[in-house]
């Protein structure tokens, strides 16, 4: 797939298709960590910024922002959206030659999670690079572990409505529609498109192999209608999630 292609194609309806973790995030964790970790005085490096749906929180916290992504078309919505402090780069955020300037601060939402695990890595790396000394990153990325809870959630609410497991329709069960391979290296099919997944130690290995030392590794959770239609009164705690990782560049 060319990811540029996929997602200018995307950007005019991506406020409709693409999940609001801002707007979803339950206990609003984002926040708190952002004003805990963050310096008026800071730059900070927006890392795939899609149409700018962060922006609304970083540019008032901080002296410069760069807003980055893959996607021409994204970056003109986000231009739209009219910070004066904000400037706009297109980049392959993946590859190794990117060039980004140094930041005291990285944001990375639900970027870091395409099926090309090399990638994902790079992108870490990446992240890496673009911190000065010191700085501190916050990256949101898919939970395998809140993905198979989701399951036996539902499994568990068939149950409940006298539906033997061997019987719930196998468009239930698409998101594992992968091979054994896929499964295991956390590559799950959300809306049909494979997407990687992760593990908490996993990311404690993937932090250390970037560079990154690990500050916290936390639960950004979500009510459940984020992951079903209708979901029953009776489901509450615990809920989905996703894994938020703050990190810093080693000096």
């Amino acid at each position: 797939m060319n990811e540029r292609t996929h997602w200018d194609k995307i950007a005019p309806s991506y406020n409709d298709e693409i999940f609001d973790v801002f707007e979803s995030d339950k206990d609003g964790k984002l926040v708190k960590n952002m004003n805990r970790y963050i310096q008026a005085s800071d730059t900070a490096i927006d890392f795939g910024c899609g149409t700018g749906k962060a922006l609304h929180l970083l540019s008032p916290r901080f002296r410069s922002v760069v807003a980055t992504d893959i996607s021409g078309e994204c970056l003109t919505a986000a231009k739209a959206r009219g910070f004066g402090n904000v400037t706009y780069k297109r980049a392959d955020l993946s590859s190794k030659a990117v060039r980004l300037p140094q930041a005291d601060f990285v944001f990375c939402c639900n970027v870091i999670m395409l099926p090309e695990i090399a990638r994902n890595e790079s992108m870490f790396s990446n992240i890496q690079k673009s911190l000065k000394p010191g700085g501190i990153a916050m990256i949101v990325v898919p939970s395998t572990d809140s993905m198979l809870y989701s399951a036996w959630r539902m499994i568990d609410w068939y149950r409940k409505e006298k539906v033997d497991v061997d019987d719930i329709p196998a468009s239930e069960l698409a998101y594992f529609s992968g091979s054994k391979r896929d499964l295991l290296q956390g590559i799950i099919r959300i809306d049909g498109v494979p997407t990687k997944h992760y593990s908490g130690p996993e990311l404690q290995v993937l932090m250390q192999r970037a560079g990154l030392s690990l500050v916290k590794l936390e639960q950004l959770n979500y009510k459940w209608d984020s992951e079903f239609a209708e979901p029953p009164k009776w489901m509450q705690a615990p809920y989905p999630w996703d894994w938020l990782i703050v990190c810093r560049a080693d000096k």
